[in-house]
């Protein structure tokens, strides 16, 4: 029998003009949906908070080992359900909900200036465009330098590239709550599928490899 996947999806908490923050109200729908029987779904509110996020995320991912992080945030210029794929270690200038900010101005010293999560958000994006979702998708690859790319950038470090960051437009600009958890719901399954695709094209390649190795020796 196959094991359950385990899949955890975080909004933040509200902030600056945000007095309802739309990622939170759009994860506790799709909370209500699920993401089906074979797969568990936990949820966390996210403090808009830099040293909140260093705590909480490592805590998230040892907990629970899932097989993918989605964090979802809003931007008040986003008007499509919009993809980021990648997080930016530097750039951090923004205080947060405590005032605060890093010294350093980064996410993790040393670090890469730049994560690129392991799922072509090209390929998702495409494939919902396409499947009548009645929701526009769109991608990106600067979520903002502050706390989205910033807990973006700490997860895709955890989770070696397992993570995701959707960016979603404020309620009812255009879309409602239930709207926005349906295209959540449908992003994370076709993220899951495509790593599940890729995970198998990657043992193939090394199957591949494994019988070149033996019949050259």
């Amino acid at each position: 029998m196959e094991q359950k996947k385990t899949v955890i999806v975080t909004g933040f908490e509200p902030f600056g003009e945000h007095a309802v923050n739309a990622s939170w109200v759009a994860v506790q729908e799709l909370e209500k949906l699920g993401l089906g029987h074979d797969i568990n779904l936990h949820v966390a509110e996210v403090p808009v908070e830099y040293q909140a996020v260093q705590s909480l995320l490592p805590s998230l991912w040892k907990q629970h080992l899932p097989q993918l992080v989605v964090h979802v945030g809003v931007s008040g210029m986003a008007t499509t359900v919009t993809l980021e794929q990648c997080g930016h270690n530097q750039g951090y200038m923004r205080l947060d909900n405590c005032s605060f900010c890093p010294k350093s101005r980064c996410c993790l010293e040393g670090g890469p200036d730049c994560i690129h999560s392991v799922i072509d958000m090209d390929t998702v994006c495409k494939r919902l465009n396409s499947s009548g979702l009645g929701v526009s998708v769109s991608v990106s690859k600067d979520a903002g330098r502050y706390l989205c790319d910033y807990t973006y950038y700490k997860s895709l470090f955890l989770g070696e590239g397992r993570s995701a960051f959707v960016h979603v437009p404020p309620l009812g600009k255009p879309y409602s709550a239930e709207q926005l958890a349906q295209a959540l719901r449908a992003v994370i399954l076709e993220m899951l599928e495509l790593m599940e695709h890729n995970k198998g094209n990657s043992l193939l390649d090394s199957r591949v490899h494994a019988h070149l190795k033996t019949s050259v020796s």
